[in-house]
């Protein structure tokens, strides 16, 4: 693959069962994260046939339709993905629900923490409970290397076993509904 093709961005990614977001925060405090605050979103997911489509809403912030791939795989994965800035968040769910369907909706509060190229996700997931996502950037000429040395180094310090991974995005970890 050719990095930022077509808008093509990347990052390695982790997600894991937060068993102690107490601990996590005082982590992120620890390693002298820089404290972007709590965000609210609402994620859409919609019917495709490879990859997925979500329409993130959030506050503060403005609606971002976002197209992604990645393995659904318990460990550092690397990601794929686009990210469209949306004008009408409302006005897009609506036809792209009446285009393909929805697949699910999750909502969350965000504790987002910045350190070097990581991105430190503190989630609480409505019905799901509580995570730790960790996002190396990656930039477009990176063999991808040390984002998942930054993965390992932070899966240490926030005490990640293997136990704790999760291979699926929050969407597929919803509850269904007959």
């Amino acid at each position: 693959m050719v990095p930022e093709r077509d808008g093509v961005r990347r990052n390695v990614e982790l997600k894991a069962r937060d068993v102690s977001p107490e601990r996590s925060l005082e982590s992120c405090r620890l390693l002298g994260a820089e404290d972007r605050g709590e965000i609210w979103q609402r994620d859409t997911y919609f019917r495709v046939v490879s990859g997925g489509l979500k329409l993130r809403e959030e506050r503060p912030g403005r609606p971002h339709l976002i197209q992604f791939e990645r393995d659904n795989v318990p460990h550092q994965r690397e990601s794929r993905y686009r990210v469209v800035a949306v004008q009408d968040g409302a006005v897009l769910r609506a036809a792209l629900a009446a285009a393909i369907g929805v697949r699910g909706v999750v909502a969350k509060r965000r504790r987002l923490f910045l350190w070097r190229d990581v991105r430190i996700h503190l989630d609480d997931v409505e019905q799901l409970g509580t995570f730790i996502e960790l996002e190396a950037v990656a930039p477009p000429d990176s063999d991808l290397s040390q984002e998942h040395r930054l993965i390992v180094e932070l899966r240490e310090v926030f005490g990640i076993t293997d136990e704790r991974l999760i291979p699926l995005g929050y969407a597929d970890q919803l509850p269904t509904s007959a």
